[in-house]
C-alpha cells in the first residue's frame, strides 16, 4: 500500500412514529445500575447462576438471545442509542426534543442485511442496563443472530446526540467514557460465529481503546485465517480519538487485511492528509496488494468502485434527505448481502454495477426517515424504489 501509518424482512415498528419497544426483561432479576464490585444475578433456564460482572450473555431459554447459529456476514463493533433532533438545522441545545433511535455502524449493517433477507450476526457489547436489554431485544426482533452479544455491568451503553443541520448531515457528541462496547475482551468472543461465516464486517471505533481493541485483533485474525472474507467501513467519528494522528495510525493499521474497504470522500481525503478524493490517482494510493475492491461513497451522487482489473461510478438515486445517519451503513448491507449470496460478482463489472445500485438505493430510502436502525429498508422497498431508475 502506498500510505503508512505514522508510527425479505419488515420492520417490527413503524419508522413515522416515536419507538416503542417492549422490553423482555421480566425474568431477568438483575440490579440495573449496580456497582462494579457488586455480584448480579442472571436468568438461568433452570435457576440463577451468580457471576461476579455478569458479563456473560443471557441464554435463548430465558427468551432473550438465540443459540449460537451460523451467519453470513458477522458484524463486529459498537451498538448504542441515537438521540436524533425532532427539528433539523438546530444545535443541540436549542433543539425542542430528540428521538431515541438504535445505531452504532456495524448493528446497522447486521439489521440492514437481515431487513433485506439476508443472515446476519452481531458481535459485541452493551450495558447490563434498559437500553443494553432494548438493544438486543431490537436485534432479535429483526432475525439478527445476537448469540455474540455480551453485557457488562460495570459500564453503561453508549449514547450518541446527533446535531442534523438542514442538509441532514450530522454533527455527534458521544457519552462513552468508558461505555460498555469498549470493554468487549477476546475471551468474551465466540470464535465459532466468526469461523462459520461468510464475511466478517468491522469498523474502526473499536480500534480506539483495550480491551476491545485485542478482542477486534484477535476476531480479525480468526476471520483471516478461516478464509472468511473481511469487509471494512472505517466510519471516521473524530472527536473519539484522541488526536487526529492516533487517528489516521488507527484506521491504517488493519488496512491491508480487508478484502473489501467502503470509506467516503471525506475520508480519502483525511487518510491521504488532504489530497483530492476525486482524483482516481489519490483513491488508488489506498488500494493495497490484497484489496479486491475499494468502494467511495459521494451521498446523493452514488459511488465509485475501484478493483485491479476495472474501476467506474454508478450514479445514485435523488431524494428528500431528512437525516443522512446509518446512509452508509445501508449501503454497505446493501452490497454485502449481495456478496453473501455470490462473491464472484467482484470480478464481473457488469453484475457489481447492478449489486451497487442497488446498494445505492439502500442508502437513498435511508435518509429519508430519522434514525439508523428505524430508518433501514426491506428489500422490497429497495426493489419497489429502483422500478423507474435508468439501468
Amino acid at each position: 500500500m502506498a500510505l503508512q501509518a505514522a508510527t425479505p424482512f419488515a420492520p417490527p415498528f413503524s419508522s413515522n412514529s416515536p419507538i416503542k419497544f417492549q422490553l423482555k426483561t421480566a425474568r431477568l432479576p438483575i440490579i440495573p445500575y449496580a456497582h462494579p464490585s457488586l455480584s448480579l444475578f442472571c436468568a438461568s433456564s433452570s435457576n440463577l447462576l451468580r457471576f461476579s460482572g455478569c458479563t456473560k450473555a443471557f441464554s435463548s431459554a430465558d427468551g432473550f438471545l438465540e443459540p449460537s447459529e451460523s451467519a453470513d456476514v458477522v458484524c463486529f463493533g459498537e451498538m448504542l442509542i441515537d438521540f436524533v433532533p425532532t427539528v433539523s438545522g438546530l444545535s443541540l441545545s436549542e433543539a425542542p426534543a430528540f428521538k431515541k433511535a438504535p445505531g452504532g455502524a456495524p448493528a446497522n449493517v447486521a439489521v440492514g442485511i437481515a431487513r433485506l433477507g439476508g443472515s446476519s450476526a452481531f458481535v459485541g457489547k452493551v450495558g447490563e442496563d434498559e437500553f443494553g436489554y432494548m438493544l438486543a431485544n431490537i436485534l432479535k426482533e429483526n432475525s439478527v443472530n445476537n448469540s455474540g452479544l455480551r453485557f457488562d455491568s460495570g459500564a453503561r451503553t453508549a449514547l450518541a446526540f446527533v446535531t442534523l443541520r438542514s442538509d441532514g448531515e450530522r454533527e455527534f457528541m458521544f457519552y462513552r467514557n468508558p461505555s460498555a462496547d469498549m470493554l468487549l475482551k477476546e475471551e468474551e468472543l465466540d470464535l465459532d460465529l466468526i469461523r462459520k461465516a461468510k464475511i466478517f464486517h468491522y469498523g474502526s471505533i473499536s480500534l480506539i481503546t483495550e480491551p476491545c481493541r485485542s478482542a477486534h485483533m484477535a476476531a480479525a485474525k480468526v476471520a483471516k485465517e478461516a478464509g472468511v472474507f473481511l469487509s471494512y467501513d472505517p466510519n471516521l467519528r473524530l472527536p473519539l480519538w484522541s488526536s487526529v494522528d492516533s487517528a489516521r495510525e488507527g484506521i491504517l493499521s488493519i488496512w491491508d487485511i480487508a478484502d473489501i474497504i467502503k470509506i467516503s470522500e471525506e475520508e480519502i481525503s483525511f487518510l491521504t492528509r488532504g489530497e483530492d478524493p476525486y482524483d482516481d490517482a489519490v483513491v488508488r494510493k489506498l488500494f493495497h496488494p490484497n484489496l479486491k475492491l475499494l468502494l467511495v461513497t459521494e451521498g446523493s451522487e452514488g459511488c465509485r468502485y475501484y478493483s485491479k482489473e476495472f474501476s467506474g461510478r454508478v450514479p445514485g438515486i435523488k431524494v428528500s434527505a431528512v437525516d443522512a445517519t446509518g446512509a452508509g451503513d445501508a449501503f454497505v448491507a446493501g452490497i454485502l448481502s449481495q456478496l453473501a449470496l455470490d462473491q464472484s460478482l467482484i470480478k464481473d463489472e457488469v453484475r457489481l454495477r447492478e449489486a451497487l445500485k442497488f446498494a445505492n438505493a439502500c442508502g437513498a430510502l435511508t435518509v429519508t426517515e430519522r434514525g439508523a436502525i428505524p430508518a433501514l429498508p426491506t428489500r422490497q422497498a429497495v426493489l419497489d424504489a429502483l422500478v423507474n431508475v435508468p439501468a
